[in-house]
């Protein structure tokens, strides 16, 4: 978790949407439709802070990590970065926003390319950006780089595929670094590592974000890692974050329903407190981002839906009867029933139409 965070926003984020549309014809294509992988995102990232999304797979968090390294552009919405909006830039302006917000990929096994030195790897930022470091000085910081995340400096001339699965990830997480960004957005960093890998590569990260004062945006779906590492936490369900605050709020006191079936799903290594824990089984399973549901988007699998839900679209708010507080339970949550006690819906036998967990 970030040592020191600052009030200062670095990174803001507003109805950011990202739509894929469906075509039909060959050679007069029309629009049918469009897959909303993203349909209205906000959130603020601050100076030396770790935020932390979480969700389903499928629910737009890579998408809305590829949208804040311009790999996506956006269909709609603003991306500040420092106040200013870099989601219409290009060119050289483009350029030095990515030298500021740099990304670590999901898989290290493809996202290294295997014809490429571990030198090359990492050094070549310095081609795109060669004010950051002249051509007689990039051996040496690439060396240094090697050594900052816990390789050997004289791997330099290895290829990918001489090193492990953790290894590979602590190259790509030095590439990340080499341009000395104050972003890194983390796209499900160790979601392909093994478990015993995993930890050091969270402590890794932890002790980088430090050293380098960096803020991070991490994306997994593993909660426990996120609690790990985050200072808040935001969660999504379809394209939308249905709640966020800090960590100790969402993990000790989530308003959501969606949040809540989450974490009951969370393995307890201690089987009698496991065995006393309320486990929520949502029924049927995710809708389509091609047809979302009217008003709240979580209604079709939410034992508290109502007609409200149906009709109206929760705002991301702190619930009415917690706004005059500054309890666990006051933080941003889409739904019109966050401020009620969690009902734990009766458990059913699983049917052809049921979700076995979350």
């Amino acid at each position: 978790m970030a040592s020191s965070v600052s009030a200062e926003p670095i990174l803001e984020v507003s109805g950011l949407v990202k739509h894929y549309p469906l075509t039909q014809g060959i050679l007069f294509k029309k629009q049918v439709g469009a897959v909303k992988a993203v349909d209205g995102v906000d959130f603020t990232l601050h100076r030396g802070e770790t935020l932390g999304i979480v969700g389903e797979s499928g629910c737009g968090k890579s998408t809305v990590a590829k949208m804040l390294v311009n790999l996506e552009k956006p269909t709609a919405g603003e991306i500040r970065y420092k106040g200013e909006d870099v989601t219409g830039l290009s060119g050289r302006a483009l350029r030095a926003v990515r030298r500021n917000i740099q990304m670590v990929f999901q898989d290290p096994y493809t996202s290294l390319n295997p014809r490429m030195t571990v030198g090359d790897i990492i050094g070549e930022p310095y081609e795109i950006h060669p004010e950051v470091a002249p051509k007689g000085d990039r051996r040496r910081k690439v060396q240094d780089l090697l050594d900052v995340v816990g390789l050997n400096p004289e791997y330099i001339n290895r290829y990918p595929h001489q090193f492990s699965g953790g290894q590979r990830q602590r190259i790509g997480i030095a590439r990340g670094l080499a341009l000395r960004p104050e972003v890194i957005v983390a796209d499900e960093p160790v979601s392909a590592l093994d478990v015993s890998v995993q930890a050091q590569v969270i402590n890794l990260l932890d002790r980088l974000q430090s050293e380098f004062e960096l803020s991070y945006l991490f994306i997994a779906h593993d909660l426990s890692i996120v609690r790990h590492i985050s200072d808040r936490v935001g969660v999504m369900y379809l394209g939308r974050i249905v709640e966020i605050g800090r960590d100790a709020e969402i993990y000790d006191h989530p308003t959501h329903p969606y949040t809540q079936a989450l974490l009951s799903a969370v393995p307890v290594p201690d089987p009698e407190a496991r065995e006393h824990r309320e486990r929520i089984i949502l029924a049927g399973d995710v809708p389509s981002p091609t047809n979302i549901p009217s008003g709240c988007r979580f209604r079709t699998r939410c034992w508290k839906a109502a007609q409200r839900c149906e009709l109206e679209v929760p705002a991301l708010a702190v619930p009415a009867q917690f706004r005059l507080e500054t309890g666990p339970a006051a933080h941003d949550s889409a739904c019109h029933f966050a401020e009620e006690k969690q009902v734990v819906p009766p458990e059913e036998p699983p049917d052809d139409h049921t979700n076995g967990g979350v």
